[in-house]
């Protein structure tokens, strides 16, 4: 995330600047289709947070729905056409990663536990290091979300997409349904991920046939196309080092991100 750029733009009636950064999307924008406001976006200018974007995370109504982080993105990009629900996961976290720095900075104090000896530590991270994971795959067309992969045993073509914020909507409700027909036990986390984000497989589009055959894919095929479904994945690299007072060696952890990370205590 070091190139974040800076630029200003002008508040009315009192002289101040508004600080205004230019945020990379891990994506580059490839995915997104015409008709989305970030089509083709490589970068997406954001403004920095201000009491209005405080309102916006205190505000119950917000947090009742789970649509904070949506309307925050939405109110610093200040533009009404931006729908933060056509973003991937990883994009939408770039963007948020970045709008926190410009209202807090880059510091950001968090509970780690050593995964060596479990020692707990109070350490503070830097989140202008974390790296940006851009897109690991080309689309199959410029402005489409649909990536191919081949099947290593049964040899299958598959075209599947990397989910927006629409597509975890569906999937949500449609978990909803089934648990409340079915019971908790009826949604397979594997199995479902894949119905959701496989497309085709070997042309047919049939969605029925596609949930069909999901659950008799080889074990083998499916750990490969769900570890290439990650790997292509853009978005911000949570990793950090941990240097633990514990046992003073140092580890890889992924950063946690709790309720201190938009409202920090100093």
């Amino acid at each position: 995330m070091s190139d974040i750029k800076k630029m200003h733009m002008k508040s009315e009636g009192i002289d101040w600047e508004v600080p205004v950064e230019t945020v990379p999307l891990p994506s580059y924008g490839k995915i997104y289709s015409k008709e989305s406001w970030f089509y083709n976006k490589e970068t997406v200018d954001i403004k920095a947070m201000t009491a209005l974007e405080e309102d916006i995370l205190t505000s119950q109504a917000y947090l009742k729905k789970g649509t904070v982080i949506d309307e925050l993105i939405k109110s610093c990009i200040m533009s009404r056409d931006a729908d933060p629900n056509d973003l991937t996961a990883g994009d939408k976290n770039a963007l948020a990663i970045s709008i926190r720095i410009t209202g807090y900075g880059s510091d950001y104090a968090a509970i780690v536990n050593c995964p060596k000896c479990g020692h707990i530590n109070e350490k503070t991270f830097d989140l202008t290091s974390l790296e940006i994971n851009r897109l690991g795959a080309e689309p199959v067309e410029q402005g489409k979300n649909i990536f191919e992969y081949i099947l290593p045993i049964s040899k299958k073509k598959v075209l599947f997409k990397i989910m927006t914020g629409h597509d975890e909507q569906e999937k949500q409700k449609e978990q909803e349904s089934k648990i409340k027909v079915l019971g908790e036990y009826s949604v397979g986390m594997v199995t479902s991920n894949l119905e959701h984000m496989i497309v085709s497989i070997d042309g047919v589009t049939d969605k029925s046939k596609i949930n069909s055959f999901i659950k008799v894919m080889p074990a083998f095929d499916s750990k490969k196309l769900r570890t290439h479904m990650a790997n292509i994945q853009p978005g911000i690299d949570m990793a950090v080092q941990l240097d633990c007072d514990g046992c003073e060696k140092k580890s890889d952890v992924q950063l946690p991100v709790n309720t201190e990370f938009f409202w920090p205590r100093t």
